[in-house]
């Protein structure tokens, strides 16, 4: 298996541990494959009765998918790489989110985009002291993916517009809280819990280790956050945060005036036609009406090179907040 994952069978327990930390372990598009190539073998295969997911370093679980060749397949207008890139991560996502024995993740330090689709669509996800997950995808040109608008859709109230328009980052009780983990065990326990799950393969460690994460933010402020976010209009809502004297409404303005106007005006109505029913496969066909078209027609291209190739953070969106076209986003929702 390539250097960038330590895929092998220990007892009772298939693991899968992403090894590039000095990346903050991002997922490269051949990284992604062998993950899916690894669970469809374990599907079926009698001696492995869990999965565990982890990663290498403090610092990050996977900060999210190697953007990196993306970005050079756009500049020479090779808009078909992303396309297949997006069609086959999101693959791995559903494969995930459906998989038929327990799968279980730990996230320390940031968990965000691609990690999140590789994490988070788990059955079993642990967050420790250092957990920071988010989508922040608005921030370069993109729409909360992976299957991201799916957890954003499942979230109490209007938080799920909150953290998919501003890429808010989650502390373990706002994880939990928000739907995105499920148990908090502080980091010195995971070698512990992660051998008796090999040896034993009960998940009732789980639950047994799980301690108090403390008071979530993200439930502390859900009252102002509901108000706040109760419009499905960017417009609207940047007009609430603007006549708010609240602090919470200047942390939020400050983050959408910086992220693309036509990926929030996206988000909010992707998020708007998913509801309790939904299953993981209708977001990211919503998901990837977008992304496959935002390299050549959005503002994915303009993203990167503001955040990761000429890193000024200065990126030129192609409209303002409140000159989104309706026909824009109509056209971005047909079918891919």
């Amino acid at each position: 298996m390539m250097s960038d994952l330590n895929v092998r069978v220990l007892g009772k327990a298939g693991r899968i541990t992403l090894q590039r930390p000095k990346a903050l372990n991002a997922m490269t598009y051949e990284m992604c494959l062998a993950i899916e190539k690894t669970l469809i073998d374990w599907k079926c295969d009698p001696k492995v009765e869990l999965i565990i997911i982890d990663a290498q370093g403090d610092r990050a679980f996977c900060s999210g998918g190697d953007i990196s060749d993306l970005y050079e397949a756009g500049l020479k207008r090779n808009y078909g790489y992303g396309q297949k890139f997006w069609d086959d991560e999101y693959r791995l996502n559903a494969l995930i989110a459906n998989y038929p024995k327990p799968y279980i993740a730990f996230m320390q330090g940031f968990t965000m985009g691609g990690g999140v689709g590789i994490s988070c669509h788990g059955s079993h996800r642990i967050v420790c002291e250092s957990s920071q997950i988010a989508m922040p995808e608005c921030s370069i040109g993109l729409v909360p993916d992976v299957g991201g608008s799916f957890l954003l859709s499942q979230v109490p109230g209007n938080l799920g517009y909150y953290l998919g328009l501003t890429g808010t980052q989650l502390n373990a009780a706002d994880a939990i809280f928000a739907g995105f983990a499920d148990y908090y065990i502080p980091k010195e326990e995971w070698l512990t819990v992660t051998e008796f799950l090999e040896q034993s393969g009960d998940l009732s460690v789980l639950q047994k280790s799980s301690k108090n994460p403390g008071e979530s933010h993200l439930a502390a402020n859900k009252d102002f956050f509901d108000k706040a976010f109760k419009f499905r209009n960017l417009s609207r809502v940047v007009k609430f945060l603007s006549n708010s004297e609240s602090h919470l409404a200047q942390l939020a303005l400050n983050k959408i005036e910086k992220n693309c106007p036509l990926a929030m005006t996206y988000t909010i109505e992707m998020i708007s036609r998913l509801s309790p029913r939904s299953k993981i496969e209708d977001a990211l066909d919503l998901e990837y009406r977008f992304t496959s078209r935002a390299q050549e027609f959005g503002s994915f291209q303009e993203g990167i090179r503001a955040a990761i190739i000429d890193k000024d953070r200065k990126p030129n969106w192609q409209f303002e907040i409140d000159a989104v076209p309706k026909e824009i986003i109509n056209e971005f929702f047909k079918p891919a």
